[in-house]
């Protein structure tokens, strides 16, 4: 097999998950805007997502969020996906959003709203039994805004406490996926701020506990793709929360701020062993002023052309120029890669798989818009207010 050969090869392999929330209204805190169309129900978004994966060919599961996704059938939801060639992907707590957590969840110095916050972890978990999902995604928003506000360490002590509640439940091929995130909304203090302290605590747990790595997480001018590589070397990498930020967590569509970032983190999955199924890549954003199904379609076909990109890196000529010392060489090996035109390849590589080479036109094409736009009058959109 060619080289070229191998790259479409594994390209077709590529699948990324598409988050329920991205189909539904979402914002700043300022403000939300409205769009005609959008889903009222789970599923009106799975409806939306098998749009993504008919003209992508890479985006086969939806993750959930509980309660947003909240229904009295999750079997019944699950085999709703499979009509439409999809299948529910990672199950995504909310412990954030209930004015009992405003001093924290799993953290907070009341016992009674940390018992809350594990059952519903633990809620979550029966519907992954449900739906099939394998993955359980935590991220918390708690912490503290002043100094003094609550003990530090008890803190880590009540987080460990209550993951381990929740490990505990987790069936022998399920897993815990456990985000962080440095500020926001906590100010002064968050409790799952970095990789360390969510590798520390999934270290502790077990092989089940993996960590999430959110692309809009970190602070200006971190390596992410450090991180990745460290991840993986540990066995910890179990997923990809894929967006943009320009300032802070803005939640844009992955490679929009900074494709190069997205190509280097890509390269560095598919040098520590990364790009397998044990890895998931999802996306985790927000399109506010955007129309939602063209701009998911987009961010699926941004990861994949880092993706093939990553794949071009000449492995043999970088590791010959890094082993002879010759730094100008080994980067040169990197931005020739970078800088390839992969649009036509990954054009043939959808053609092959019996799609159009334009996933973005054959969607407009398609008069799915219009379609959703006239018969969704009525009824509560999805989304959350801001």
């Amino acid at each position: 097999m060619t080289e070229l050969a191998a790259v479409k090869t594994a390209l077709k392999t590529q699948a990324v998950e598409t988050p329920s929330w991205a189909y539904g209204n979402s914002g700043t805190r300022f403000k939300v805007f409205a769009q005609p169309g959008v889903p009222r129900n789970p599923r009106e978004k799975l409806d939306d997502a098998a749009q993504v994966h008919a003209f992508t060919g890479a985006a086969p599961t939806v993750a959930l969020h509980i309660p947003w996704d909240k229904v009295d059938d999750y079997g019944a939801l699950a085999k709703y996906a499979q009509e439409r060639g999809l299948k529910l992907g990672a199950i995504n707590s909310n412990t954030f959003q209930d004015d009992d957590y405003r001093l924290g969840s799993i953290c907070h110095p009341d016992a009674a709203v940390r018992r809350k916050a594990v059952d519903h972890l633990l809620e979550c978990v029966d519907i992954m039994d449900a739906t099939g999902s394998k993955d359980l995604k935590l991220w918390f928003a708690d912490g503290t805004n002043y100094p003094g506000q609550d003990d530090i360490r008890e803190r880590q002590d009540r987080l460990a406490e209550g993951l381990a509640q929740v490990y505990e439940r987790l069936g022998d091929d399920q897993r815990m996926l456990l985000e962080y995130k440095f500020f926001e909304p906590a100010f002064y203090m968050t409790d799952v701020p970095d990789w360390g302290t969510a590798y520390a605590h999934c270290l502790k747990l077990g092989p089940k506990a993996q960590v999430v790595v959110d692309t809009g997480h970190h602070a200006p001018g971190t390596n992410i793709e450090f991180i990745v590589a460290t991840l993986l070397r540990e066995g910890k990498l179990g997923a990809f929360d894929f967006n943009s930020r320009f300032y802070a967590d803005d939640d844009l569509m992955v490679g929009a701020a900074d494709p190069f970032q997205l190509f280097r983190i890509m390269y560095e999955v598919i040098r520590g062993g990364g790009f397998t199924p044990d890895v998931a890549f999802m996306l985790d954003q927000c399109h506010n002023i955007e129309a939602k199904i063209p701009a998911i379609i987009r961010s699926v076909m941004n990861v994949q052309e880092a993706t093939a990109k990553a794949l071009l890196v000449d492995g043999a000529a970088l590791a010959d120029a890094q082993r002879t010392g010759d730094v100008l060489a080994a980067n040169a090996v990197i931005m020739d890669a970078y800088n390839t035109d992969v649009r036509p390849m990954l054009g043939e590589v959808r053609e092959e798989l019996g799609l159009d080479a334009d996933p973005v036109s054959a969607y407009r094409r398609s008069g799915w818009a219009e379609k959703i736009a006239a018969e969704r009058v009525g009824g509560q959109q999805a989304g959350w207010g801001a």
